[in-house]
């Protein structure tokens, strides 16, 4: 097991934060702590500035 810093950036689409974040950072390895440091505008929609740290389980 490992932690990896990680900083994303998540356009915001319609529906429920939380679940956008989680899918996000999943995709990635198992989130322990993460927060949404900024958010920017952009022509599609805002974009937030994720900062995380997940865990990677590593094989023996």
């Amino acid at each position: 097991m490992r932690l990896e810093p990680l900083e994303l950036r998540l356009l915001r689409q319609g529906g429920p934060l939380l679940d956008q974040v989680r899918q996000a950072l999943t995709s990635h390895g198992r989130p322990l702590r993460w927060a949404i440091t900024a958010v920017e505008p952009s022509p599609e929609g805002p974009v937030l500035v994720i900062e995380a740290v997940v865990v990677i389980d590593e094989a023996l």
